[in-house]
């Protein structure tokens, strides 16, 4: 008795304190938060991270061959990806239960999505990659794929159009903000009491999605892919997840759709002056329309404006580059320019968009995320800040300089290069070595005398990485 008695006793205080095997690995304490030292940047597992990455698709939970992309990825030195919740493309599941009759039902589920999100969360979960979650996809809401949408009052057994306020088609762009969908809340200026049988299959969705992704510590939250909604919408699902996860930490954000011009956007102020409700930023779409010298400026004043309310970590889960779109996407070479500003600028977590509008795991973007892992084998980012005032005789979008002054400098020459650093203020010698973006492999060392102005000129064509220590 005084055996059983003991044991019992010791498994209740294993319960209480956490300890047991599985929730001590993703305690708070283990999850994924702001770097305690420099908040502009993660943790995860109690040390600091920068987050590297690029995949074949947004719904990777839907992907073939996921473990074997996710292997690659981490082969490479990447550690985030997206996952889109979506459902549009070939051969994707939709979360509900559809019937024999082709009708779904919206109070069943169909498991086998569930089951590619659980396999997603545990398979990330054990390679240290974390997930930036988007809850809602627009694009899975107007056109073709609202035709296909077990939400479309069409298509389900719980409700007509007239008593959901939906109707069965949808064609315009999702920018247009058509779509009552996204109205479902009392503060949207598109709201109808009818909205409110839709909202009751949203937050019952937003549960289901939860009850697996809370028990994660990899795990961040954005609620809409590069939203037109009205602000509203994002803020009662931060305020839904973030009750749902009681005393468990999460963090959540919104990605708007105008942050490649955040001097004109309300919505992107919002999210920058309000910290407490947009725990970090996502700024994706400063990564479509801007290029070279643009888009370093965009991404400055977006981080000079984070300065100056809260120190919070700024991601980028799409960088854009392919195709060369009407829309903007640039070219690939666009695309890893991009990725390497967002890195220099000061950004905490950066990803390529999927083909063919971004460069995802191909071979250029594996090579870019290998450099990036040399140059922290000598130097950290959450270490250093821009300093472009130490570079002159630089032509426009000709380098770029992020330091740690008088101790540690990282130059990037996009392309070839030959600009003069001001090492006046840091007599004594450096050592450098360079480090090639085109292939992803080390180059050769070179010396550096302080206590000057000081020429550096890149070895070549295809994108170095200068990398100065003392």
């Amino acid at each position: 008795m005084r055996l059983n008695f003991k044991l019992s006793g010791l498994i209740f205080l294993l319960a209480v304190s956490g300890c047991h095997t599985g929730q001590n690995k993703n305690s708070d304490n283990n999850s994924i938060r702001p770097f305690s030292e420099n908040p502009r940047y993660w943790q995860y597992k109690g040390s600091p991270v920068l987050l590297l990455g690029g995949s074949g698709d947004d719904n990777l939970f839907q992907y073939p061959g996921l473990e074997e992309h996710l292997d690659l990825l981490q082969s490479v030195g990447g550690n985030y990806i997206r996952n889109t919740m979506s459902s549009r493309d070939s051969g994707n599941y939709w979360p509900f239960y559809q019937q024999e009759d082709g009708y779904y039902d919206l109070d069943l589920w169909n498991e086998a999505y569930w089951n590619r999100f659980e396999s997603l969360l545990k398979l990330t979960d054990e390679r240290d990659i974390i997930v930036q979650i988007e809850v809602w996809d627009r694009f899975d809401f107007s056109r073709e794929p609202w035709k296909l949408n077990p939400f479309n009052p069409a298509i389900n057994v719980n409700y007509s159009e007239a008593e959901c306020g939906m109707e069965m088609d949808y064609p315009k762009h999702p920018a247009s903000d058509a779509q009552p969908f996204f109205h479902s809340v009392p503060e949207m200026p598109s709201y109808t009491a009818a909205l409110n049988l839709v909202r009751k299959y949203q937050e019952k969705y937003v549960d289901k999605l939860l009850s697996y992704s809370l028990k994660y510590g990899n795990v961040l939250y954005c609620m809409n892919n590069e939203t037109s909604t009205p602000q509203a919408w994002g803020k009662y699902w931060m305020k839904f997840i973030r009750e749902r996860a009681g005393d468990k930490r999460v963090f959540a954000t919104d990605m708007f759709d105008r942050f490649f011009s955040p001097h004109s956007c309300d919505a992107c102020m919002d999210a920058i002056e309000n910290p407490t409700v947009y725990e970090f930023l996502d700024v994706s779409q400063i990564n479509s329309r801007t290029v070279n010298q643009v888009h370093w400026d965009t991404l400055t004043w977006i981080i000079q404006q984070r300065e100056i309310y809260s120190l919070r970590p700024v991601n980028c889960v799409k960088v854009y580059g392919g195709m060369n779109s009407t829309w903007g996407s640039g070219s690939n070479e666009d695309g890893i320019e991009r990725f390497l500003r967002d890195i220099m600028g000061g950004c905490a977590a950066v990803r390529h968009h999927r083909p063919p509008h971004g460069n995802g795991l191909n071979a250029k973007s594996q090579a870019l995320i290998k450099s990036i892992r040399k140059i922290e084998t000598m130097v950290r980012m959450w270490e250093m800040k821009p300093h472009m005032e130490l570079l002159s005789d630089r032509e426009e979008d000709e380098a770029y300089l992020t330091a740690k002054k008088d101790e540690k400098y990282v130059i990037l020459f996009p392309e070839e290069g030959n600009i003069t650093l001001d090492l006046t203020d840091s007599p004594g010698e450096f050592a450098g070595r360079w480090i090639s973006i085109e292939s992803g492999s080390w180059g050769a060392h070179f010396a550096l005398k302080g206590g000057t102005l000081t020429k550096v000129e890149s070895p070549g064509s295809g994108g170095w990485f200068a990398v100065i220590t003392r």
